[in-house]
């Protein structure tokens, strides 16, 4: 499996939840982030700003994309035959979102590649099994920075930046 975007809010749990179902993972992030990657269990990391996972040669079976710069073609072309790319996040425009899920429903139709848009059903069984995970120590959350309430704006615009090392915590 290979997480895009790993080191992020979404990534760090994406890792971690991966390696409970003894998943090997690849981690993309960036050279600042590729430590924390490997300390909550990634077995590799991909440097993006040294290569790009997509023109490597390597393929995955399963592609979660938490945060990516890539295009859903370049998803396509690194997974291996019936393989699957989860679009949980990326960057741009709405319409650039609205086209990205177009592309991925005609390349589901049109493959043996699967490109799914990912949308949270939060349910009861879901969190007792995240629940689960916590109090066996298989999942922590990684904290970049903590806030006071009076001052999320400076948090919103940190977030804003695009390079925080897992979740950003607002105290109240």
């Amino acid at each position: 499996m290979l997480i895009d975007g790993a080191s992020g809010g979404v990534g760090t749990f994406a890792i971690q939840i991966a390696k409970s179902f003894a998943t090997e993972v690849t981690a993309v992030c960036s050279t600042t982030k590729l430590d924390i990657a490997l300390s909550i269990g990634a077995d590799y990391v991909i440097d993006y700003t040294q290569e790009d996972f997509s023109k490597n040669g390597l393929r995955y079976d399963l592609i979660f994309v938490a945060n990516g710069n890539h295009s859903v073609f370049q998803y396509k072309h690194s997974l291996t035959p019936n393989g699957n790319c989860v679009m949980a996040g990326g960057e741009g425009s709405l319409s650039g979102l609205f086209k990205d899920m177009l592309l991925g429903l005609w390349i589901s139709k049109t493959s043996d590649n699967k490109i799914i848009p990912f949308v949270a059903n939060i349910n009861q069984g879901d969190l007792f099994f995240l629940k689960q995970l916590v109090e066996a120590g298989k999942i922590k959350p990684v904290i970049d920075r903590r806030y006071q309430l009076s001052d999320v704006p400076d948090a919103i615009r940190y977030l804003e930046e695009g390079h925080a090392k897992g979740k950003v915590i607002i105290t109240v």
